[in-house]
């Protein structure tokens, strides 16, 4: 991890070095933020969603890859993740045959999330997605 960017209030933000190492370490740090902000019944799936993230931008990618996690101010059912990376290219979803040992990330992204999408950046890309926080 290069380090944290920012982690005021309900917006935590990390840029991880492009290399294999990134994915566990955006893992853990998603995993300890949520843990902080009492949202644990999240964990499981937003890591799982980030480390497909990341590992998309690993694959496509060279460059620093970021991943930012904000609770919108009066929305408090909304968890925003995050994932940046240098390529302008937006991803493309795909159907993965059974066979396939890749090619499910954004379908399992667009499938758990309540709202996905992509957004050019002035250096790249955000993948992004929302979940919702349970009441």
């Amino acid at each position: 991890m290069i380090g944290v960017i920012d982690t005021e209030g309900d917006c935590a933000e990390w840029s991880f070095p492009a290399d294999p190492g990134a994915v566990r370490a955006a893992r853990a740090a998603v995993r300890g933020r949520l843990c902080d902000w009492d949202l644990d019944s999240l964990a499981d799936i937003t890591a799982l969603l980030v480390s497909e993230l990341v590992t998309n931008s690993l694959r496509h990618a060279t460059g620093p890859i970021g991943v930012r996690l904000v609770r919108p101010a009066g929305l408090d059912d909304v968890l925003l993740v995050e994932v940046s990376d240098p390529l302008p290219d937006p991803p493309r979803e795909r159907a993965a045959q059974p066979e396939d040992e890749s090619g499910r990330g954004l379908q399992l992204v667009a499938h758990s999330s309540r709202r996905w999408g992509t957004r050019p950046g002035a250096a790249g890309k955000t993948v992004w997605f929302e979940l919702a926080v349970p009441g």
